[in-house]
């Protein structure tokens, strides 16, 4: 401490407490207007779930149907996911995230003149491709400003927007349906593909007019903070080995990741899009009742969110939390298909599947950006996140045919439940070195 004291001018702060200042300043700036955008994000991807309940039964859609259209967006999303980040590496992060957010919030929107399954279906698959790299653009853009565990607890921080969306969005959402229905000549669906659909055009010009690329064009940094910031992140970068831009493609570690969080993502999907459907055959019939009981899972979810990101930092042990929480998450929708006759019994499963599948994916996210170099990040991740998110088309498609064969969900989920399973036990087959990394407090002065 006495050398420390020496080598530190009375009017500066030590290093360490000099970039943890850089990092506070970094995260209330940055955080929070991605949080905003997530939430958009997400309301727009699953808002269909509501919509379901009276679109369905006016342009006279099976449970199949549906669940194919849901499904389609992740086809549009695979084939952009890689191009949409390497062109934002090329064009910078501010314009290619301000471009998806005002695109996907137009086309989220006009969902409100579909008549025809096939319309539906077109939709569907424009939404996905308009959408296609945001999220890896993020978790991308989180890499040119923290280093190892900072990240980690940033991506967690901005990962909870997904319960806040579902916390805000099904109360909205079963409003919405209850009493906007019939005013203005148009159904409570479309009045929500409308007023959902809008904010994210709003977000998007806001980032347009706000975020910075990398820390050397933040007005709001020091030159001395900046220089932290870049020093941090060039030191950490020094330690990860070269790799080209295309190696994503090629590594077995980024195609292991890939399938473990095809896994989750099935799971998550299967709760995100059928949640409202599942409360409703319970026999709550009212709109408005079925959105203020979704709000319970995405409660439940925040909380432990905050509670694992904090956990997985301090111990550094990312691979038993991830596992940990899918687990939980698979054993919550077993509860739920035994107990789906019954509300309290569904709602204690929702609850526990949607605080587990949604803790294990933003903890899962440490894991390819601990390894992968900056060359190969954008395409990596992107490759992750699109094949992974096949799962999205996957769980639609088939939670909707077992709905429709079965006349219940019942097996659905327990088929979601043995995804997450087999998602848990191909983490065993991760390398050490790319599950665990440094706790945060051990990288503290």
């Amino acid at each position: 401490m006495e050398s420390l004291n020496r080598a530190t001018k009375p009017w500066q702060s030590p290093p360490g407490v000099a970039m943890s200042g850089a990092c506070r300043k970094v995260t209330l700036r940055l955080i929070p207007l991605l949080f905003l955008a997530y939430i958009c994000n997400y309301l727009d991807r699953v808002n269909i779930g509501f919509a379901q309940l009276e679109m369905g039964k006016d342009l006279h859609f099976s449970a199949a149907a549906y669940g194919l259209g849901a499904g389609i967006f992740f086809i549009g999303y695979f084939l952009l996911e890689v191009p949409s980040n390497l062109l934002l590496q090329r064009v910078g992060a501010r314009v290619w995230i301000a471009r998806i957010m005002i695109s996907w919030g137009a086309i989220s929107a006009l969902m409100l003149v579909v008549h025809e399954p096939w319309q539906f279906y077109l939709m569907r698959f424009l939404l996905g491709a308009a959408e296609a790299g945001f999220f890896p653009g993020v978790i991308l853009y989180l890499t040119y400003w923290y280093s190892g565990p900072r990240r980690a607890r940033a991506t967690a921080f901005f990962f909870t927007a997904t319960p806040v969306a579902g916390i805000i969005g099904g109360p909205l959402s079963g409003w919405i349906l209850h009493g906007l229905t019939g005013i203005g000549g148009l159904r409570g669906w479309q009045w929500l593909f409308l007023i959902e659909g809008a904010p994210a055009v709003l977000v998007g010009l806001l980032v347009l007019a706000s975020l910075p690329d990398r820390p050397a064009t933040a007005q709001w940094l020091t030159d001395a903070e900046k220089s932290g910031i870049q020093g941090e992140l060039d030191k950490e970068a020094s330690h990860k080995p070269v790799h080209s831009t295309w190696s994503g493609f090629k590594d077995g570690r980024v195609l292991l990741l890939s399938a473990v969080y095809f896994c989750f993502v099935l799971g998550s999907y299967g709760i995100a899009f059928w949640l409202p459907a599942v409360i409703k055959s319970t026999g709550v019939a009212d709109p408005l009742q079925v959105g203020l009981l979704s709000a319970i899972p995405w409660a439940a979810a925040l909380v432990l969110m905050v509670l694992g990101a904090r956990s997985s930092d301090r111990t550094g042990k990312r691979r038993l939390h991830v596992g940990a929480a899918a687990c939980l998450g698979g054993v919550g929708l077993v509860i739920v298909s035994v107990g789906s006759a019954n509300t309290v019994l569904t709602m204690l499963g929702l609850a526990l599947a949607a605080a587990g599948v949604f803790t294990a994916l933003p903890l899962f996210w440490s894991l390819p950006t601990a390894f992968l170099s900056a060359g190969a990040a954008a395409v990596g991740l992107a490759v992750i996140n699109s094949l992974g998110n096949l799962a999205g088309f996957v769980a639609n498609f088939l939670v909707g045919w077992l709905v429709d064969s079965t006349g219940s969900s019942a097996i659905a989920t327990l088929v979601l439940a043995g995804f997450l399973l087999i998602g848990t036990i191909l983490m065993l087959l991760l390398p050490r070195v790319i599950a665990d990394s440094p706790s945060l407090d051990a990288r503290r002065p």
